[in-house]
């Protein structure tokens, strides 16, 4: 995203050959557009007889863990919890990565390298 945001082309893979996602513009389109369809597709198509077509709690419990309803509402606000938990951590890594201009992998070699 750094090179991306200097105006440099992205090479994937360091090939110059591959798709370039050089215009920020196109990358969002496309992943709008991507990620919508997937979604459509899940919460409209997948639904089960009678449900609430995205709601959670849902269709998916592969390891069928939550047969109990009291169970299941638990299971649902420590998923709520985990997400919102991952959400923070990401914006950490954005601080993190605007405030010293290095990717968070950098940032932990330094700090393991000099830890005070």
């Amino acid at each position: 995203g750094k090179q991306l945001l200097e105006g440099k082309p992205i090479d994937y893979l360091g090939n110059p050959n591959f798709v370039h996602a050089s215009n920020i513009a196109a990358i969002f389109v496309a992943q709008f557009f991507l990620m919508a369809g997937a979604e459509i597709y899940r919460g409209y198509y997948e639904s089960e007889e009678g449900s609430q077509g995205m709601y959670p709690g849902g269709m998916f419990d592969p390891l069928k863990l939550a047969k109990d309803p009291k169970k299941m509402q638990e299971l649902k606000v420590k998923e709520i919890k985990n997400g919102r938990v991952a959400m923070l951590a990401m914006l950490g890594f954005y601080v993190q990565g605007f405030s010293t201009g290095k990717s968070p992998l950098d940032n932990l070699n330094d700090h393991l390298a000099d830890p005070f």
